[in-house]
């Protein structure tokens, strides 16, 4: 909730206790990164392999986004399907991402500035991406963007199909293995 006054508005944008009564479990915060993007760009789609996987609780902190959530857990009943929501300064709506979902944002803002809290470091041999552009996943793109930007990285990421079949995605399996772990902290 936002209070808002003549001087601007005071937020919590992020209470473990809630956090924790909604998932399950705690969240243990091992980074936090912030992207900077112009309208258009798109960044994703990013998961990290399951165990340990990456959790993600992303909000906004100026300007606004789509935030896509994409299930690439193999075996799970909603394996390769997506939803969305756009995230913003002025809603200030926040995604929590348990681990083993691939997480993609394109920005709807000059200088859409994101917060990810996350559960674990950046390890480049366990983050890995399929392409935002794949027509199996098909992401809906707000049509007022126009060609969207992607970085060389993503660009080149390949399909949900290549990665199922080169077998780098998390299993539904591992990840409800992880999950009942994490549950058990509490």
């Amino acid at each position: 909730m936002q209070h808002r006054d003549e001087r601007g508005a005071f937020f919590e944008f992020y209470r473990h206790e809630a956090l924790q009564e909604t998932v399950g479990h705690p969240l243990t915060l091992r980074q936090g990164n912030m992207s900077v993007s112009s309208k258009g760009v798109a960044r994703g789609i990013h998961y990290a392999l399951v165990p340990p996987g990456q959790a993600k609780y992303v909000t906004a902190v100026r300007g606004g986004f789509v935030d896509y959530i994409i299930d690439l857990r193999v075996g799970s009943p909603t394996f390769g399907e997506w939803d969305s929501v756009i995230i913003d300064d002025d809603d200030r709506r926040t995604v929590y991402l348990s681990e083993g979902l691939g997480h993609a944002i394109v920005s709807l803002t000059d200088n859409a500035t994101v917060s990810y809290l996350v559960s674990e470091v950046f390890n480049p041999q366990r983050e890995l991406g399929i392409s935002v552009f794949d027509p199996e996943i098909g992401l809906a793109f707000p049509d007022v963007l126009g060609e969207l930007q992607v970085s060389p990285k993503d660009r080149d990421a390949p399909t949900l199909s290549d990665a199922l079949r080169d077998g780098v995605l998390p299993t539904w399996a591992d990840s409800q293995s992880l999950y009942s772990a994490l549950d058990g902290m509490v």
